[in-house]
């Protein structure tokens, strides 16, 4: 039987995924309530799980964090957390991969690890502490922010 993946401390690093879900021009987010980036708004996501297809895991942690039903589309965004202890040990290693996602049905409600899910307009997530690679990744993808607030 293999050991189950380490949040913190891991021996490897960890394949996360993210999905990027827009609906009447907002943008689904969850504020992070465990590290890292706790606190920060971010976009929906968690880890995969052994025999899952990136897009199944996607459409099970949205659910899981949020509440909300998706389709899950193609990567468009991969990118890399390593953070550090104060003696230099990697506490977090993840590779993230987000991908386009659909909606398809549900009311958002936090849950799993998220403190708060919501329906966010761009001029709304410039007024909030977002994760920063988080802005990044809408800004490259600014065709999904069509309709303003």
């Amino acid at each position: 039987m293999t050991e189950p993946a380490r949040r913190e401390y891991p021996r490897l690093p960890q394949v996360g995924v993210g999905a990027i879900v827009v609906r009447n021009g907002r943008v689904l987010l969850v504020q992070r309530g465990q590290p890292p980036s706790e606190g920060l708004w971010a976009i929906p996501g968690g880890r995969v799980e052994l025999g899952e297809t990136l897009q199944q895991a996607a459409e099970r942690e949205i659910l899981e964090e949020t509440g909300i039903t998706i389709r899950a589309g193609d990567p468009v965004y991969t990118f890399d957390v390593v953070q550090q202890d104060d003696a230099g040990r990697v506490q977090f290693h993840y590779v993230i991969v987000d991908l386009t996602a659909d909606y398809v049905s549900g009311e958002p409600h936090a849950g799993d690890d998220a403190r708060q899910v919501r329906w966010l307009s761009a001029a709304e997530v410039e007024r909030l502490p977002v994760y920063q690679v988080t802005l990044d990744v809408l800004k490259k993808m600014t065709n999904l922010w069509k309709t303003g607030e």
